[in-house]
């Protein structure tokens, strides 16, 4: 597991309770609204993870052996 999907897991939680489990209010600031945007932020942090991911596994080296002596 990349880093990038462990930062999308904790923004994940950390918006589900600003979004969902926090009442109380700050004057000019909505927990909710926050904890939505940490929620796609989380989203979409796990995904480019993912697909980071994937794209490195995909990877190969290529070594070319070559024989000079003659």
């Amino acid at each position: 597991m990349s880093t990038t999907t462990g930062s999308g897991i904790a923004l994940l939680v950390i918006g589900a309770i600003l979004a969902f489990a926090v009442k109380d209010s700050i004057p000019g600031v909505s927990l909710t609204i926050i904890g939505y945007i940490c929620l796609g932020a989380g989203v979409l942090a796990i995904i480019l993870g993912l697909v980071t991911n994937a794209q490195a596994s995909k990877r190969t080296n290529v070594v070319e052996h070559r024989d000079d002596r003659i």
